[in-house]
């Protein structure tokens, strides 16, 4: 990313960018752990970037949304949680679009939705996690 991408507070800017882009906590040491293994993985092609170099206003979204879940910013398109995760599988190379095509079926998505947000709440539990994992963190 150039210089130019940055703006004087050091948040990049994301007004401009083509991909995708998914936005998780750069903060906590497990979704750290787990963007660098869709990234060697999945191979999506989307934009990774932590919210805390983000300006999350000009996307629409706050610092407490995104310490809460993944977001996914594609367009006018925001997906959050499961959601979001379904659409990096569907960006990445195969076998991971039908995975993720599978989570955003009517009978999984709710399935999805609640193993993202058990996952989330024992996150600091997981591999790579860091202090800021934990709740209150």
């Amino acid at each position: 990313m150039t210089k130019d991408a940055r703006e004087a507070d050091g948040a990049v800017n994301v007004v401009d960018e083509a991909l995708p882009l998914l936005i998780f906590d750069g903060d906590c040491g497990f979704c750290t752990w787990s963007v660098h293994q869709a990234q060697r993985w999945v191979q999506p092609r989307v934009r990774i970037e932590p919210w805390q170099r983000l300006d999350l206003a000009a996307l629409g979204l706050t610092a407490e949304e995104c310490s809460q879940s993944v977001y996914w910013v594609n367009g006018d398109v925001t997906l959050n949680a499961g959601r979001a995760v379904a659409a990096v599988l569907m960006a990445g190379r195969m076998p991971w679009p039908v995975a993720g095509r599978i989570m955003e079926t009517r009978v999984m998505k709710p399935i999805v939705k609640k193993a993202y947000y058990f996952v989330a709440a024992h996150r600091y539990r997981l591999p790579g996690a860091t202090p800021a994992c934990a709740p209150g963190g």
